[in-house]
Order: C-alpha cells, then sequence, then structure tokens
C-alpha cells in the first residue's frame, strides 16, 4: 500500500512535529486521574459484569471524580435497568501494547462485557496500522479468554484533526493517522464475533473540553458514557 501524504512527510517535518508534539505532551499531562472508587456495584435488574479498560479517558482525565468520568456515567446509565458489577483499569499515557501488559498482570476474572478506550496514544507514538491491528486483536483475544468477555465494546478514536488546541501541522498529521486506525479498527471489528466499534463523535464546543484543551470535560464524558450504555443495551438485545 502507497505511504498517504502525512506519512510521507512526517520525516522532513519530523523536527517541527517533534517540538509541537513535546508542548501538547506538557499540556495534556497537566491534570490528574481523579479520585474516587475503581470498582463496585450499582443498580437492580438483571446481573451484568463490565469490564473498563483504558488511557487517560477512560482513567476520567478531565472530570473532578470518577462518578462525573467516563466509568461513573457509564454504570449510572446502565444501573437504571441492571445491577452493575464493574471495574475500571485506566492509565494516563498507555498505548494498547502497555495494556497488554497491565492486564497480563491482573488476576483472571469474568465478566460480561467489555468497553475500551484505547488510540490516542499509539497515534501520537506512531504506531503503523499493522501494528494497531495486531495489538487491537490480542486485547480481544485476552478479553475473551482471560476475563471471559463475550461482548467487546471498543470506542473509535476520535477526531484528532478537529482538536482546536493542536497546532499545525501536528493536527494535520495526527489527525489523519487517527482515522487511519480508527478505519482499521471498524475493518477488525466487522470480522470479529465479539468486537463491536462504537464511532465516537464528540462535539467540541468549549464546554465539551478539559481545561487542558485535550481531555473531555464531564459534560462531554456523561456523552460519550450514554453513547456506550446505549450501545451495550442494543449489543445484549440481539445476543
Amino acid at each position: 500500500m502507497r505511504p498517504a501524504a502525512d506519512q510521507i512527510l512526517r520525516i522532513p517535518l519530523a523536527p517541527l512535529l517533534a517540538a509541537q508534539g513535546l508542548g501538547v505532551r506538557r499540556r495534556a499531562n497537566t491534570l490528574p486521574e481523579p479520585p474516587g472508587a475503581r470498582q463496585g456495584q450499582a443498580g437492580k435488574g438483571a446481573p451484568l459484569r463490565l469490564l473498563i479498560v483504558g488511557d487517560s479517558s477512560a482513567a476520567g482525565v478531565g472530570a473532578r471524580s470518577q462518578d462525573a468520568a467516563l466509568s461513573g456515567q457509564v454504570v449510572k446509565n446502565l444501573a437504571e435497568g441492571f445491577d452493575v458489577s464493574w471495574k475500571l483499569i485506566g492509565e494516563s499515557s498507555i498505548t494498547t501494547t502497555g495494556m497488554l501488559k497491565r492486564l497480563a498482570t491482573v488476576p483472571p476474572s469474568a465478566f460480561d462485557v467489555a468497553i475500551t478506550a484505547l488510540g490516542v496514544n499509539d497515534v501520537t507514538r506512531a504506531s503503523s496500522r499493522a501494528k494497531w491491528v495486531k495489538r487491537q486483536s490480542e486485547l480481544a483475544e485476552v478479553l475473551s479468554s482471560k476475563f471471559a468477555v463475550q461482548t467487546i465494546v471498543a470506542s473509535g478514536l476520535p477526531p484528532m484533526g478537529a482538536y482546536p488546541e493542536l497546532p499545525q501541522p501536528l493536527r494535520w498529521v495526527l489527525g489523519a493517522h487517527a482515522k487511519r486506525l480508527d478505519d482499521a479498527l471498524a475493518d477488525l471489528a466487522a470480522t470479529h464475533r465479539q468486537l463491536t466499534h462504537l464511532p465516537l463523535n464528540l462535539p467540541f464546543e468549549p464546554r465539551y473540553q478539559a481545561s487542558d484543551g485535550y481531555h473531555p470535560s464531564e459534560e462531554a464524558y456523561a456523552i460519550w458514557a450514554a453513547m456506550f450504555a446505549d450501545h451495550i443495551r442494543a449489543q445484549l438485545h440481539l445476543s
């Protein structure tokens, strides 16, 4: 496959991209992971065991507490119809490779559904499409074998080319690569028995962005959580 324009221009633009990336990384790492429970039980109804894995967005960076972050809002949404037993494994700056290593240290347990929020750090580290697909396939295998997950919902990558705080040409390069990896994830999910792809279409108004201009705000987490919950309900209905 012939390299795309952004891949070709990475080489001559490397010094500028590196400098811009360093500045963005410093801003993106200013907010901590919020306090709060990372496992628990909530709601009444049919039992649902939920595992949440991912990077800083899964860990809730940008929210004041886990209750207002992705995990808390997904659980709150699903608890309206399910008895949800849940666990969060999230870590800032982690890649899919890093998450595989992290999960290797977690004792085996059983979950019905897993949601994943990974990819931004794979994009910023210029993970190739082939490596990304391989690692995502390995992640799905670990979730299904070690954690008995029957339904895996992988969040799509955000449209990084629309991030207002990313300077050009870094925004263009990361945006093109994020779309490339997201398309690959959707293709993988289309042929996988347990993996589904949830397109991520969050608005980019200021109120949907955290103070660093990089992570979601609590309002954005609420929208994202509702998207996950609706997708999970649809998948369980079809299964």
